[in-house]
């Protein structure tokens, strides 16, 4: 260990800009064993681990990347998986570099390690090797049922199977993976990924009951009363809108729709919007990661130009540094300081334009970010025959959450207590519908942190 000094950091490679953009193949190559043993043996094992503490699921990471530089796969596997439900997963999607390698000590001067590159590399290594994770196989006759298959709901499904709780898991997607198969492109999640970790979830007894919505095909107090315990994990999907007049024109799409339309088209599923940008011009409204996943996707799809208008800086984006630079590799126009301000339709009802307004950052609000703020006259157009608005999500209000007692927030949030527990005794929530939209890793830990108040509850 302590060879920060000896190795500098290093990144898993990426595929050839030109190559990688003709397909939605993963972008980034996995680390080979020499790799991601020198990387991990940069580590200093911090007394007091930040990276740890950075980490939304407190992974135990000094301990498995010194156990990887020290060749013990087998323990940097079990390591991994305690506190993860699909470390795999996140160490190719978080964003590291906002979390626990933002908070590396080495971050200061000498590069942080590269922690999600070598997350990634311990499962595949481990995987290829014939590990698995584990599960109780110790049976108790206690059942719960699991609302939503995504993020929250297979960590809560992974976490009570591992108390020996069984677990049916009911979504209206054909899929299972939620946001991870359908809303995070192939280039960034391969979806052979996601089905291994739900096929290891049926071998340990899970049951899934896919295109299968609560409230429509079953009635929601069905599984209350056959159920020891509900978990509620259907995220916060209702895309925002600009507010604008003619948002609601055919050729003007919500970041979710657009995403996932594209994804059931890969897949060959049936899908309700026929989406269609080659040799169009898109314009994407937004500067997240779900904005960079819109723009990098309309470049697969053959749109004739793609261009990301954001109201601040490139410095002040919400998302992670590394889709914004992929995005400026693959040929993406960015347009900053840039606002939307009205949309000009043609005589058929369709967007042909953006009438925009430049802005600046003034002074900070209540939380410190500066404001933006419009510049008088500066109003300016841009053409565009597609329009895709990645300005966030809220919580959809379904009917059964106040049939059944269970209160919300002013926003739509499900409010839950200390154990994430609902307002109605022996029905819990987490992830997007109870915090709002967020990251993947918190939706992952609510699922798991759930998953463990309820077997607390349930084992006697």
């Amino acid at each position: 260990m302590l060879r920060f000094f000896d190795l500098e950091r290093i990144d898993a490679k990426k595929r050839d800009v030109v190559e990688r953009t003709k397909d939605f193949d993963e972008i980034y190559e996995v680390f080979k064993p020499q790799k991601a043993g020198e990387q991990s043996d940069r580590c200093i094992q911090c007394g007091d681990p930040y990276c740890h503490n950075g980490c939304p699921l407190h992974n135990f990471i000094p301990q498995w990347l010194k156990a990887t530089a020290h060749n013990d796969l087998e323990f940097a596997f079990a390591l991994s998986n305690e506190s993860s439900p699909f470390p795999e997963v996140m160490g190719r999607i978080c964003p590291h570099d906002r979390l626990c390698e933002g908070s590396c000590t080495l971050n200061d001067g000498h590069g942080a390690i590269t922690i999600g590159s070598v997350e990634t590399f311990i499962n595949e290594e481990g995987f290829k090797r014939g590990l698995k994770p584990t599960f109780s196989e110790n049976q108790i006759d206690k059942k719960v049922a699991i609302i939503g298959a995504g993020p929250a709901g297979l960590s809560a499904a992974t976490f009570l199977l591992r108390e020996g709780i069984s677990v049916e898991i009911f979504d209206k997607q054909n899929r299972a993976g939620g946001l991870l198969t359908y809303g995070i492109p192939g280039f960034k999640l391969d979806k052979h990924i996601v089905e291994r970790r739900v096929k290891l979830l049926k071998e340990a007894g899970a049951i899934f009951h896919q295109g299968v919505e609560v409230g429509s095909d079953i009635a929601f107090e069905e599984l209350a009363e056959k159920f020891d315990a509900l978990f509620i994990g259907v995220g916060a999907t209702k895309g925002r809108k600009s507010g604008l007049d003619g948002e609601n024109a055919p050729n003007v799409y919500l970041a979710m729709d657009f995403l996932t339309t594209i994804q059931k088209k890969i897949f060959d599923e049936p899908r309700e919007l026929d989406i269609d940008v080659r040799e169009r011009k898109v314009l994407v409204i937004g500067g997240g990661d779900t904005a960079m996943d819109c723009v990098r996707t309309s470049l697969r799809e053959k749109a004739k130009s793609i261009k990301c208008l954001y109201r601040r800086d490139a410095h002040n984006m919400p998302g992670s540094r590394k889709e914004y630079i992929n995005a400026k590799e693959e040929g993406v126009e960015f347009e900053f300081h840039s606002s939307p301000k009205r949309l000009i339709l043609n005589d058929d009802g369709k967007v042909i334009a953006l009438e925009m307004i430049k802005t600046k950052l003034g002074s900070p609000d209540a939380g410190g970010r500066q404001r933006v703020e419009e510049i008088a006259g500066s109003e300016y157009t841009i053409d565009a025959d597609i329009v895709i608005f990645a300005l966030g999500f809220d919580s959809v209000d379904y009917p059964f959450l106040a049939s059944n007692g269970i209160e919300t927030d002013k926003w739509g949030g499900i409010l839950v207590d200390e154990n994430y527990e609902t307002t109605t005794a022996g029905i819990y929530a987490g992830g997007d519908c109870h915090r709002g939209a967020d990251l993947v890793v918190t939706a992952v830990r609510d699922g798991r942190d759930a998953a463990k108040a309820i077997a607390k509850k349930l084992i006697v």
